[in-house]
């Protein structure tokens, strides 16, 4: 039996060159970023905002966090939030399918728990209030999941995603570039 390490190896090269093209599309778009940055022009701003975010996850589900702030920044065509947050969801344990499938879920629930399902339909109504504010259906799901404090955690959670991603937004940040680290 004869194996084809040339095949193998030409993948290998194809795969090097994609990450090292989108290493190099990062950078140029990262160089050519001309917007404020919030962290260096209102550091007092940014940090209420990293504290409520903090505060927002503390005692949650982190894969639950992961989710919600995935949903959130799917509506609000976050790339830079959405990148980050599925790659946390990936180094939490998170399984691929869900995290494909997130943005669908109603099409897939058999993927996600009633308590999950139940947040990100409020995660949707929070986050697109100005489309018909957040029906009362969909607060009473969530009210029956979770307890009181459980739910002031998650709605603070679905308001800090929506300000990171006007953030994000706002400022330009580019997808692939984690400014965390």
């Amino acid at each position: 039996m004869t194996t084809n390490t040339t095949a193998t190896q030409g993948t290998s090269d194809i795969h090097s060159d994609i990450h090292s093209d989108i290493d190099s599309a990062i950078a140029t778009a990262e160089a050519a970023r001309t917007r404020l940055d919030l962290a260096k022009s209102a550091p007092k701003v940014f940090r209420a905002i990293v504290g409520f975010d903090a505060a927002a996850r503390a005692g949650l589900d982190p894969a639950l966090v992961e989710l919600i702030q995935i949903r959130a920044s799917h509506l609000n065509h976050c790339a830079y939030c959405l990148h980050m947050h599925t790659n946390d969801a990936r180094k939490a344990g998170e399984n691929e399918d869900r995290l494909h499938l997130v943005a669908v879920w109603r099409e897939a629930r058999h993927f996600y728990t009633e308590k999950e399902q139940a947040a990100l339909a409020l995660t949707e109504a929070v986050t697109l209030v100005a489309d018909g504010g957040v029906p009362d259906e969909v607060y009473a799901q969530a009210a029956a999941h979770f307890d009181d404090q459980e739910l002031a955690h998650v709605l603070a959670l679905i308001l800090t995603i929506n300000t990171w991603n006007r953030v994000a937004l706002a400022t330009g940040k580019v997808a692939g570039t984690d400014e965390r680290r």
